[in-house]
């Protein structure tokens, strides 16, 4: 969006007797811009050539006022001939006067906010293009963003990064120059940086953002909380859309970071950095820019002029004609896609790896807590009931070598007493009579649901009793 914030004058017949001028601020007006690019070429040294378009829609649902509500304002045409002629002969002035009297042209006027946009049909330009053909870049109506609506900003070559990753976006050429001529310094008319519209990833707080304007006709620098190319005072616009050598300045607006003095010429201004500053966030990884505002200022020089009549008494002073800000922001499904892929994802990915380090080490440390469990409590995995061990009657005397019968196990925590294989069946043993026995039992383990039989029997021999008589008591 772009919004636009005329300063309409008051008491305009004061400033011409060297009265303070007084000016009120009117609007916003807004406008929705439209942008494409086309003439899309890519060359052979890393780089590629594109015009971009640009179109203005007005936005009444947005705006504070319609683009027919009429507003008085400097006479730009008149006022910036006379400083032009400030040093002209005294004849030619006087012929000025005269002309611009029959014109009918004054310093100052009433127009619409579509005509001070847009553009007007005056006289005066057909007059100045027929006798000074040079004079302005424009043959047609003359009006502050005439020459932006519907056109282009210039033939932008830039570099792709392809082979040099480090001049991603920087900009080569414009308009077939790397440099311009628009200033007296050479530093001044550097291209340096971007288009403004991209910059190179993997950007850190320490990066600068700087790009070329052609609306300025030169770069700009911006770093974190500041700007390098605010300037103290005001800076001359040599724009190629308005006069040459017009007298026309670019500040903040209500001359915000400019010398106090400039605001304290002209009643009415009051800057403050919550409405008058510029900001511009960039997303750091891929340095596309997520949220911007630009506002700008454009302001004309005006004087009384000896020899012209129409300029009376005028002080010296910058008085602002309107102030105006680009701002834009990502938004909708694009805004989703760009969230979901460059800010969730990593995030997610950036946890998920200490989640699946704590998976692993759990997994890891589950085989190692069994196989400690199964050592340490292999001999206590019954149930821990006290058993009595009893040897029934029979089984062969005084034998060492017992075999080893197989039986079925008997129900879980129960046991029987099964003689070696001879002994007698049935009544007890004499005194003397020596044996072992075996014992038998069936238990579960813990923790699980299948049983199994175990068998012992005893180390050494025993002696005969009674079937029934318990020999001894093991815990198993």
């Amino acid at each position: 969006n772009v919004r636009i914030d005329p300063s309409s004058l008051s008491f305009n017949m004061d400033i011409l007797q060297g009265q303070r001028p007084q000016v009120r601020e009117r609007g916003p007006y807004v406008y929705r811009e439209f942008r494409h690019k086309s003439n899309i070429t890519f060359n052979d040294n890393d780089t590629v050539s594109f015009l971009e378009y640009r179109s203005f829609q007005f936005q009444p649902d947005k705006s504070r006022g319609l683009e027919s509500d009429s507003i008085v304002m400097p006479n730009i045409l008149v006022l910036s001939a006379a400083m032009m002629m400030e040093n002209g002969p005294m004849s030619l002035k006087l012929i000025m006067t005269l002309a611009f009297s029959t014109l009918g042209e004054r310093a100052f006027m009433n127009r619409t906010v579509s005509e001070i946009m847009w553009g007007y049909e005056d006289p005066l330009i057909h007059l100045i293009n027929k006798y000074f053909p040079n004079m302005f870049p424009f043959k047609g109506k003359f009006g502050l963003f005439a020459e932006l609506n519907n056109s282009d900003s210039g033939l932008f070559t830039v570099f792709t990064g392809v082979k040099n990753f480090s001049r991603i976006h920087l900009v080569d050429k414009w308009n077939g120059v790397s440099k311009v001529n628009f200033w007296h310094s050479d530093q001044c008319n550097m291209i340096n940086g971007t288009s403004g519209q991209m910059w190179a990833p993997f950007m850190t707080p320490e990066s600068s953002l700087e790009f070329y304007s052609p609306e300025a006709c030169r770069s700009s620098t911006r770093s974190r909380g500041c700007s390098k190319a605010s300037p103290p005072f005001a800076s001359w616009l040599p724009t190629p859309y308005l006069p040459t050598d017009a007298p026309l300045f670019l500040s903040h607006p209500h001359f915000y970071n400019a010398d106090p003095v400039l605001a304290e010429a002209v009643s009415g201004l009051h800057p403050n950095p919550e409405e008058h500053s510029l900001f511009l966030d960039v997303h750091p990884v891929t340095g596309i820019p997520m949220n911007c505002s630009v506002k700008l200022q454009l302001s004309l020089y005006i004087k009384s002029v000896k020899g012209i009549g129409q300029t009376g008494k005028i002080e010296p002073v910058i008085l602002p004609l309107m102030w105006f800000g680009e701002s834009g922001a990502m938004e909708g499904e694009t805004l989703q896609t760009f969230y979901t892929q460059l800010v969730l994802m990593p995030k997610v990915l950036h946890y998920a790896q200490y989640v699946l380090l704590a998976l692993g080490c759990v997994l890891l440390l589950i085989p190692i807590v069994y196989q400690i469990r199964s050592q340490v409590g292999g001999g206590q995995s019954l149930t821990g009931a006290e058993w009595p061990l009893a040897c029934p009657l029979g089984g062969r005397r005084g034998s060492d070598q017992i075999p080893q019968p197989s039986l079925p196990a008997v129900p879980t925590d129960t046991f029987s007493l099964q003689p070696t294989s001879g002994g007698r069946a049935a009544g007890g043993f004499g005194s003397g009579d020596l044996e072992k026995c075996y014992l038998f039992w069936s238990s579960s383990k813990k923790g699980s649901k299948d049983k199994e039989a175990i068998q012992a029997y005893s180390e050494s021999l025993m002696t005969s009793a009674p079937k029934g008589t318990v020999l001894q008591e093991a815990r198993l």
